[in-house]
C-alpha cells in the first residue's frame, strides 16, 4: 500500500504520537519503521519530490527526510544522511511561503531541518523563524512555543561555539576536540 503525504501528517500529528516526538522510544521507532520505512527510502531517493506541490505535502516530505530518519536510524550515520536535502527542501518551501499555510505546531517541523544544520546561517534563520512563531503562538500554548525557541537558540549556540554538533562525532567517526569532550561531559549536553 502506497503512503500519502496525508498519511505521514495524520500519523505524526496524532495526539497519541506527539508525546514521542523528542524522546528515544524503541516501540514508537518500530511503528515508524513498519509504516513509513519504505517511504523514507523513497524520499531519500527523490521519488517523493512531487509532494512539494502543496504546503502539506512539502511538510510531509520534510518529516520523512528530517524527523523519521532520527527515529529509524538512532546511533547510526543515516540519522543525518538526508539533512542537506531536507534543508534545501525546507528553504525552497520557505521561499514559496509554504510555512505560512500551516498551523503553528506544524510549522515547528518545517523549521527543524534548519535547526538541525551544522551551518551558522541556517541556524540563524532557524532562530529568526522560531522567534516569529513564538511571538504569534496562541496564549494557551505560549510556553510550549517558548520552549521550541529556546531549543533553537541552544542549537545555534552549539554551532556558534563548535561549528558542528559534538554529540554526532562518535557516530559519524569524527574526532572530538578537548573542548568538545569537556562539553559532552556536562549534564544535558547534546540533543
Amino acid at each position: 500500500m502506497s503512503v500519502t503525504a496525508q498519511d505521514v501528517l495524520a500519523f505524526w500529528f496524532d495526539d497519541e504520537n506527539t508525546p514521542h516526538w523528542f524522546a528515544a522510544d524503541s516501540a514508537f521507532d518500530a511503528r515508524i519503521r513498519q509504516r513509513f520505512g519504505a517511504s523514507v527510502v523513497e524520499a531519500f531517493a527523490g521519488k517523493l519530490d512531487g509532494w512539494t506541490a502543496t504546503s502539506s505535502g512539502w511538510l510531509a516530505l520534510l518529516i520523512l527526510l528530517d524527523q523519521f530518519p532520527r527515529n529509524l536510524y538512532r546511533h547510526d550515520p543515516r540519522s543525518w544522511s538526508a539533512d542537506a536535502v531536507a534543508q534545501r527542501v525546507a528553504l525552497s518551501g520557505l521561499a514559496r511561503g509554504d510555512d505560512r499555510q500551516l498551523p503553528a505546531i506544524q510549522r515547528v517541523f518545517a523549521y527543524l531541518p534548519l535547526e538541525h544544520a551544522e551551518n551558522h546561517a541556517l541556524q540563524q534563520r532557524s532562530v529568526e523563524l522560531f522567534e516569529v512563531l513564538s511571538a504569534q503562538a496562541p496564549e494557551d500554548v505560549q510556553a510550549q512555543f517558548a520552549g521550541f525557541l529556546d531549543y533553537a537558540r541552544r542549537h545555534r549556540a552549539v554551532i556558534e561555539r563548535f561549528g558542528r554538533f559534538p554529540h554526532r562525532n562518535a557516530v559519524l567517526g569524527r574526532a572530538s576536540t578537548a573542548e568538545e569532550v569537556a562539553y559532552l561531559a556536562q549534564p544535558g549536553a547534546g540533543f
